[in-house]
């Protein structure tokens, strides 16, 4: 009977829930509760900002707040340079990372620390929106919201006691809002000394980090640590007030203004090593001072010399003569190719005396370190007298109050119109199939000038100045410019050809009232062009 009576129990509890079942469905179905009413559809209009915000936690800062710009221009670019900046961003941070780290390692008996992988992934950062400040102050300040949910592959490999272990950081989501600080702004590229980067409030930082393969951020309790760990740490550092500085430029340096005149002769090099193959150089020189910006001035090129004689003079502007220095280059000029280095050295401004010509023989070195072993051979000599002549105070005074002022159109000149000034300062890198002897040939309003020859010179200097007087400003008119090689004998199968040549719009020449910039030759390999445009008007 107690077989049977189980049997018979089991049947019937299989039953009542079969049934039990059939009969929640229909009254799950037909019986619907009668207080739910049907849900209100409201324009996103109509909702007020915080039900907005719950809405829609992502919504950019450009939305939520004008005072934020909408940067998509940004976020476009960004996303093209990725793949370059993503190079450079880590070849950056592997060689701040490096003196870091082994100034580090030995503290904690640690034999190696190195990158086996570093890459930022293929997920760009995004802007959500910038603010800026208008301030009385020189300076910029900007508030960019960044968001960053990336794909990075970071793989540090650690050597300690005959161990190797790596660690990995993956999936990395950053969200900050940073105070970038642009100060001070200062006439000299790019405008602006420092950059400060402060925290407005602590980042979220959410990341994976791997340990020998392992997860180590899935232990229970080590999630939230790191993070408050992190967050601290960064706010300790970068949380407004407190910034990061990186300098640009130095201020004091930037702000100076010319304060006198290097006058430059260069004499002469003795002893120069031959560098063509059929026993022969083609020797010139380059001059440049430090923290100068101007392009390198250079004397013209002595072919099959090893004691060559120049007496070409240079003048120079010195801004700082306490830490500018003077550096002189020997190079031996090719035809074709990279032009060979022979030797260099420098002279130092403040060992010179004010006023009083001197003359300097030096040595050519290989570099100016002090320990190159490359230094020891013998280079030959150049020799060059310099002259340091300060400005009088009446001449710093003037050279304060507008460095690029520009003079007046003489007398009788057109009330309505000017003198507009083109000066051909020099060329580089132009080259003939045949022969490089350059001149310079302008075109103005159908009226045609040249300068003068220049034979077997692919960097030639000319420094002429052309005039011209309009009745009104040439603001529809164009310049042309051509650089043409003239051949030095009688043949008569190439005795002219082109090196290039621009056109230039001079309606930016009368609104900036100076333009003086290098032009990109057209149909030459690598040539320019130095012209200055300057309108002066009565």
């Amino acid at each position: 009977m107690g077989v049977f009576s189980t049997i018979g129990t089991c049947i019937g509890f299989g039953i009542g829930t079969s049934i039990g079942v059939v009969i929640g469905y229909y009254v799950f179905i037909y019986f619907q509760p009668t207080h739910v009413k049907d849900p209100i559809i409201r324009p996103l209009a109509e909702q007020d900002a915080k039900t907005l915000q719950q809405m829609l936690p992502e919504i950019p800062l450009w939305i939520k707040n004008p005072d934020f710009d909408r940067l998509d221009w940004l976020n476009r670019f960004v996303e093209h340079m990725w793949p370059y900046l993503d190079k450079a961003i880590c070849k950056t941070a592997r060689t701040i990372a490096k003196p870091i780290i082994a100034e580090q390692i030995p503290k904690y008996k640690i034999d190696s620390v190195e990158f086996e992988t570093l890459t930022l992934g293929s997920l760009p950062p995004t802007f959500q929106g910038m603010k800026v400040y208008n301030t009385d102050e020189k300076e910029l300040i900007m508030e960019p919201s960044v968001k960053w949910a990336g794909n990075p592959n970071i793989i540090v490999a650690i050597k300690a006691f005959g161990l190797r272990a790596t660690v990995q950081v993956v999936d990395l989501q950053v969200f900050a809002s940073p105070r970038i600080t642009l100060k001070p702004l200062v006439p000299s590229f790019p405008c602006f000394a420092n950059i400060y980067v402060s925290l407005m409030e602590k980042p979220h930082v959410d990341f994976g980090l791997k340990l020998l393969g392992a997860d180590v951020m899935s232990i229970p309790g080590v999630y939230r640590l790191v993070q408050e760990i992190i967050k601290e740490q960064v706010a300790k550092m970068y949380l407004w007030p407190k910034a990061l500085e990186v300098q640009i430029m130095d201020p004091t340096k930037a702000m100076k203004v010319p304060v006198g005149i290097l006058h430059v002769k260069v004499l002469r090099a003795t002893n120069l090593k031959k560098k063509d193959l059929l026993g022969g150089s083609d020797p010139y020189v380059k001059l440049k001072l430090s923290d100068d910006k101007l392009p390198s001035k250079k004397t013209s090129v002595k072919y099959k010399k090893l004691n060559p004689e120049w007496n070409e003079e240079f003048n120079m502007v010195v801004k700082d003569p306490e830490s500018q220095f003077l550096e002189l280059s020997v190079y031996d000029w090719e035809q074709i190719g990279k032009h060979d280095k022979m030797g260099m050295n420098v002279i130092q401004l403040k060992e010179l005396t004010a006023d009083e010509a001197k003359e300097l023989t030096l040595d050519l070195r290989k570099t100016m370190e002090p320990n190159d072993p490359e230094n020891e051979k013998s280079r030959g000599e150049i020799t060059v007298q310099v002259l340091y002549k300060p400005f009088k105070d009446d001449e710093l005074a003037q050279n304060s109050e507008d460095p690029n002022a520009i003079e007046k159109a003489p007398e009788g000149t057109p009330a309505t119109g000017g003198l507009l000034v083109i000066i051909i300062h020099e060329a580089e890198d132009v080259e003939g199939k045949h022969h490089t002897n350059p001149y310079a040939r302008l075109i103005f309003k159908g009226e045609e000038r040249k300068t003068k020859h220049v034979k077997k010179n692919r960097d030639p200097r000319w420094n002429e100045t052309f005039q011209f007087t309009l009745e009104e400003p040439p603001t529809n008119e164009r310049l042309y410019v051509e650089v043409l090689s003239a051949s030095s004998k009688l043949g008569l199968l190439h005795p002219k050809e082109t090196l290039g040549y621009v056109d230039i719009n001079l309606s930016d020449a009368v609104s900036n009232k100076r333009i003086n910039e290098k032009y990109h030759l057209i149909d030459s390999r690598n040539g320019k062009i130095q012209i200055e445009l300057q309108w002066r008007t009565p």
